[in-house]
């Protein structure tokens, strides 16, 4: 990052009083994801983490952003602490006009990331069951309140982010499947349920001693839950084509995150939600390897093909739940 973006950061925390004028403070990058720069801030109380978003996202495809979505982050941050408690980290600053914040820091030390641990081989169903508790908890506090879904008319942002680069991106490039993609992605933007995070993936979930903590809510939006719950069972059953000699395992996370989650759902019927997850899950696996963000560990043709097979068979047959696309994916696995 440049210097002179450093300093702009720096300057924003002074004028809004977040630090004295005579602060000398350094700034260390954290590796974090595609849409944003982060920072470590050594304060004397402790370290603080800065985050600004970023209107280009750092990937191959020409992929921009409103920065306006920080706000809307800490909006998320601050309504769902109210559901999650400490699963979810503390907005300490905020600078609406730089669209930078500052929040909670979570030493490495104590909190890992859920994708790094997946990776090494260190998969806790119990955790994704935690996961699961911790996100239908937010999905329920937050259902059928008018006052949050005013906070967060974001759908705009939400098609920019998610919609538009994976599942309508999906449906350009197998255009063989747009009458599946297009209406899902039209059915998906135009629910009015609740809170939802738009990003709930291990990269983002933190291991720590007192459960799962939840980080990068800048898709907040107020729409379809089901959208969350598809995004991180994906995840898991991509992690068994990245790291198949711990495919049981991931297998058995995902089945975890489900028997987490749909019993908080109490806010509609499970087996409705379930049923609107299971064509999300397909094709959100489609957009791993053929959106615009494509999942960043399937780095071989052979991996690659195999997960658009699947997807495709997926979204073209649809399946009726969760638990059918993974029985789906299971077979697929074995006859690899």
């Amino acid at each position: 990052m440049a210097v002179d973006a450093i300093q702009e950061i720096v300057e924003a925390l002074k004028a809004g009083g977040f630090l004295p004028p005579d602060a000398a403070p350094q700034l260390h990058p954290l590796a974090g994801g595609v849409s944003s720069d982060v920072f470590r801030l050594d304060l004397p109380a402790g370290p603080v983490c800065v985050k600004r978003a970023l209107a280009r996202l750092r990937v191959a495809a020409d992929w921009r952003a409103p920065v306006e979505r920080s706000h809307y982050e800490v909006e998320w941050l601050r309504t769902a602490q109210a559901f999650a408690g400490r699963a979810v980290p503390q907005v300490l600053y905020e600078d609406e006009a730089a669209n930078l914040f500052v929040m909670s820091f979570y030493d490495p030390a104590t909190h890992s990331v859920w994708k790094s641990d997946l990776a090494a081989g260190r998969v806790d169903a119990g955790l994704a069951g935690a996961v699961g508790r911790m996100v239908a908890a937010i999905h329920a506090g937050a259902a059928g309140d008018r006052g949050v879904e005013a906070r967060f008319r974001t759908t705009q942002m939400f098609e920019d982010l998610r919609l538009a680069p994976f599942l309508r991106r999906c449906a350009e490039v197998h255009p063989d499947l747009a009458d599946r993609l297009v209406p899902l992605a039209d059915r998906t933007a135009a629910a009015r349920t609740t809170l939802v995070h738009g990003d709930v993936s291990p990269k983002n979930i933190l291991h720590g001693p007192d459960g799962p903590v939840l980080l990068d809510a800048e898709c907040a939006w107020y729409g379809d839950p089901a959208f969350d719950l598809a995004f991180c069972s994906a995840h898991l059953l991509l992690k068994t084509v990245w790291k198949p000699a711990h495919r049981t395992a991931y297998l058995d996370a995902y089945d975890a995150l489900q028997g987490g989650y749909l019993p908080g759902v109490d806010w509609e019927s499970p087996a409705g939600l379930d049923a609107r997850a299971a064509p999300l899950t397909a094709a959100i696996l489609l957009a791993r390897v053929d959106g615009k963000s494509p999942a960043d560990y399937l780095q071989t043709e052979e991996d690659k093909g195999f997960v658009r097979a699947v997807a495709r068979r997926l979204v073209a047959q649809g399946a009726p739940a969760m638990a059918a696309l993974a029985d789906v994916w299971k077979e697929a696995l074995e006859t690899r």
